[in-house]
C-alpha cells in the first residue's frame, strides 16, 4: 500500500507542501552529522593534494543521500510502522540478528567515543602549551580530570546536557563558516602543486573514504527520524522522508565541503602531515599556525565546544547500547535486570576505556580509517543492500543505479580494516 501510494504521489498529484515539521527535522539531521568528525577530515582529506579532495567532493552528496536513504527505507520496509531500527531487523531477520545489530550499534560509537576523549585531551594540551604558556600536567592525570568533568555534567541532568547540545549545533555551524570565510584570503595553490601517482591517489582516497562516512554519518538519527515521519504523512511517508534527507544532504556537503576546501586552500600538505602528526584538529592546528590571536583563542575554544558536544551525545548512545546488551544477556538466562546496577556498570566501563585511550594517545586518523569508518559503513552502506535481495518488502528497489554506489563505497570503507591489519 505504501509503495503504490508512493508512486501515484510522485507521477500525478503534486508534492506534500513543505512545513516547519520538515524543516526541524532537516535541521535535526543536519545537526547530528556536523560534529566534531568535520573538524578532522579536512587534515585526511587534504593531505594527497587537490585531486583525490575533488573526487570526494563529488562523491560526498551521493554517498550520504543513497547510503541514509537506503537505511530510510529500511526502517519503512516493516510491517509494524513505528518500529525503531533492531525491531525491524529481528522481524526480517531474527532474534539473533537484532542483538547482532545492537552490539554493531554499541561497537560503532564506543570507538567514536574514544576519538573524543582523545581529541579533548589533545586540543586542552595544545591550548595550554601554546596560547596559555603552559607546562600541561601529566597526560594521565590531564585525561581523567577531563573525563572526570564531563562525566560529573552528565551527572547534573541529562536531559539539560541534550538540550544544550542541541542549541550548540547551529553557533557552531556558523563559527565554522566564519573560520571558512576568514581563511579566504590566504587561500595558496600549494595544495595544487601536490601531483600524486597514480597509486598514491588510490591509496589516499582509498583511506579518505573511511574519513567522509564518519563526517556525514548522521545514522543515529535515523530511526527516529523514520518514526516521526510515518506518525505525520501515513502512506506518504516515504517521498517526503526522501525529500527531507536530500535538502539535508546538500546542507551537510556544502557546508562541510566548503571549510575543507578553505583550511586545506589556506594550508600546504606539510602543514597537514604536521596536524595528522600532532593528533590534533584542524582547529587547533589553526590556532598554533594563523597569526591573530583572535583566531588562536577561538578555534581552541570551538574545538573544546564541538568535541565535548560530540562526546556528550555518543557516551549517551554508547551507554544505552551497553545498557541493551547487558539487560539482553541477563534476561536470556533468566536473572533479575537492576537498571540502577547497569548504568553504574556502564558509566565506570567507559570512564576507564575513554581514560584508558585519552593517555595512550592513539592516532585520531588511523582509528577512523581502521575502526570508526568501517564499522558505520557496514551498518549503514551493506545492511539495507543486503536487505534489498533477502527481504521481500525491499525487492522492488532492486537494480537501481544507486545501489551500486552504495555497495562500492560501503566495500570500500571496509576493506581499510584489511589494509591495518595488512600494514601492522
Amino acid at each position: 500500500m505504501v509503495s503504490i501510494s508512493t508512486e501515484t504521489t510522485r507521477l500525478g498529484n503534486p508534492p506534500i507542501p513543505w512545513s516547519k515539521h520538515d524543516t526541524i527535522w532537516m535541521l535535526g539531521l543536519f545537526g547530528t552529522a556536523i560534529g566534531a568528525g568535520v573538524l578532522f577530515l579536512p587534515i585526511n582529506a587534504g593531505l594527497g593534494g587537490f585531486w583525490p579532495l575533488a573526487v570526494m567532493a563529488v562523491l560526498a552528496f551521493p554517498m550520504t543521500y543513497l547510503a541514509h536513504r537506503g537505511l530510510c527505507r529500511f526502517i519503512l520496509s516493516s510491517s509494524k510502522p513505528g518500529s525503531d531500527i533492531t525491531e525491524v531487523v529481528e522481524e526480517h531477520f531474527g532474534a539473533t540478528a537484532g542483538k547482532l545489530i545492537t552490539l554493531l550499534y554499541f561497537f560503532t560509537i564506543l570507538p567514536i567515543l574514544l576519538i573524543y576523549g582523545v581529541g579533548l585531551t589533545n586540543t586542552v594540551q595544545s591550548f595550554m602549551l601554546n596560547q596559555l604558556g603552559m607546562t600541561p600536567p601529566p597526560r594521565i592525570l590531564l585525561s581523567l580530570g577531563l573525563i572526570l568533568g564531563l562525566m560529573a555534567v552528565i551527572k547534573l541532568g541529562e536531559q539539560m546536557v541534550v538540550r544544550v547540545m542541541s542549541w550548540l549545533v547551529y553557533p557552531f555551524v556558523l563559527v565554522l563558516l566564519g573560520i571558512a570565510l576568514y581563511l579566504l584570503p590566504g587561500w595558496n595553490t600549494a595544495v595544487m602543486n601536490e601531483v600524486p601517482t597514480v597509486g598514491g591517489f588510490s591509496l589516499t582516497l582509498w583511506l579518505s573514504i573511511p574519513a567522509l562516512v564518519f563526517s556525514f554519518n548522521h545514522s543515529p538519527a535515523i530511526s527516529r527520524f523514520v518514526v516521526a515521519q510515518q506518525q505525520k504523512y501515513g502512506v506518504e511517508a516515504e517521498g517526503q522522508t526522501e525529500r527531507i534527507e536530500k535538502y539535508a544532504a546538500v546542507m551537510m556537503v556544502l557546508v562541510v565541503m566548503f571549510f575543507v576546501f578553505s583550511c586545506v586552500f589556506s594550508l600546504t600538505p606539510a602543514d597537514l602531515a604536521a596536524a595528522k602528526q600532532q593528533n590534533i584538529s584542524i582547529l587547533s592546528y589553526l590556532a598554533n599556525k594563523v597569526d591573530n590571536p583572535v583566531m588562536a583563542y577561538l578555534t581552541p575554544a570551538v574545538a573544546f565546544v564541538a568535541i565535548t558536544k560530540s562526546f556528550f551525545g555518543h557516551y549517551l548512545g554508547a551507554r544505552e547500547g551497553l545498557n541493551g546488551l547487558i539487560s539482553q544477556h541477563l534476561r536470556g538466562q533468566g536473572k533479575a535486570v537492576d537498571m540502577k546496577a547497569i548504568n553504574g556498570f556502564s558509566a565506570l566501563f567507559m570512564v576507564a576505556a575513554v581514560w584508558i585511550a585519552a593517555t595512550l594517545n592513539p592516532s585520531i586518523l588511523g582509528m577512523i580509517e581502521s575502526l570508526c569508518g568501517p564499522i558505520i559503513a557496514a551498518l549503514l552502506f551493506i545492511m539495507p543492500m543486503y536487505a534489498i535481495r533477502k527481504v521481500p518488502a525491499m525487492r522492488r528497489y532492486a537494480g537501481q543505479p544507486g545501489n551500486v554506489v552504495v555497495l562500492f563505497i560501503g566495500s570500500v570503507a571496509i576493506s581499510a580494516i584489511l589494509y591495518s591489519l595488512l600494514s601492522l
